[in-house]
């Protein structure tokens, strides 16, 4: 089985983001981080994973994304395409696997540290669970591990704290539905209203007070909307550092130096 891929690489109506600002592009998802641009860095790590056939990059501006050397081969090979962004991130997840195989990964152009062994483990164990539908996460101690800095906030359930990885799976098109997980972007943890709009006040409620481990919480939220919801617990705490602003920018570099200069 091959899984398609959806880099989503779109930007917000009308907002210049700071970063992209800085290094003087028209979009952020063509940062350079450490010298490369960071959906360069994902697409790379994408392509490289065999579980993973197709990939679509949903960008709202894609000529400066097409122009980046592995997005150009890969194109010329057939084996990603540039698809439209729509206006909203779960809009444009819908517009973006509209005629895919599934089974589909999600990832975001600024997921920079997940690498290629990363997205085989979360694919593998959303296979191995049966997901209709799952989200990868990392568990706080990994993450700070990774870096103190990485995240500031976490998710907290029963079983201990945990962070988003910005990593999802849709096992069918009719688990779609649940896209409504990545509404505004995910933003949760500063803005408990979406959890309430997402998933049900109930499940607010025991969320805010940590009221049961994250599988029960999951378990509460697949009653709600009719599919297997699964929490994916991934190995590296990295994989939940994206580059959000400019400190995790500098958390991303800073790893990603420490990585190349242990690879000499």
């Amino acid at each position: 089985m091959t899984v398609t891929a959806l880099i989503m690489a779109g930007k917000r109506s009308g907002v210049l983001d700071p970063l992209a600002a800085t290094a003087g592009v028209a979009q952020k998802c063509v940062v350079p981080v450490l010298g490369v641009p960071m959906v360069e860095r994902v697409v790379k790590e994408v392509a490289g994973c065999d579980r993973i056939g197709e990939i679509r990059i949903i960008a709202h501006e894609p000529d400066e994304i097409e122009q980046l050397p592995t997005v150009a081969k890969l194109i010329a090979e057939g084996r990603l395409v540039m698809r439209p962004g729509a206006f909203n991130l779960v809009d444009s997840v819908f517009a973006g696997a509209e005629g895919a195989e599934f089974p589909v990964l999600i990832t975001t152009a600024d997921n920079c540290l997940v690498t290629s062994e990363g997205y085989a483990e979360f694919i593998d164990k959303a296979l191995a669970a049966g997901a209709d539908a799952a989200a990868g996460l990392a568990r706080k101690e990994d993450v700070r591990a990774a870096d103190p800095d990485g995240q500031k906030k976490f998710y907290e359930f029963k079983d201990g704290g945990y962070s988003n990885c910005n990593t999802y799976w849709m096992g069918s098109e009719g688990a779609l539905s649940a896209a409504e997980i990545m509404r505004n972007g995910g933003q949760f943890v500063k803005f408990p209203k979406r959890i309430a709009q997402a998933f049900g006040l109930i499940n607010l409620i025991r969320f805010y007070f940590g009221w049961g481990t994250k599988e029960k919480i999951f378990e509460q939220v697949s009653k709600r909307f009719g599919y297997k919801m699964c929490p994916i617990v991934m190995s590296n705490g990295q994989y939940a550092i994206d580059v959000d602003n400019q400190r995790t920018f500098d958390v991303t570099e800073r790893i990603l130096a420490k990585q190349e200069a242990a690879s000499g």
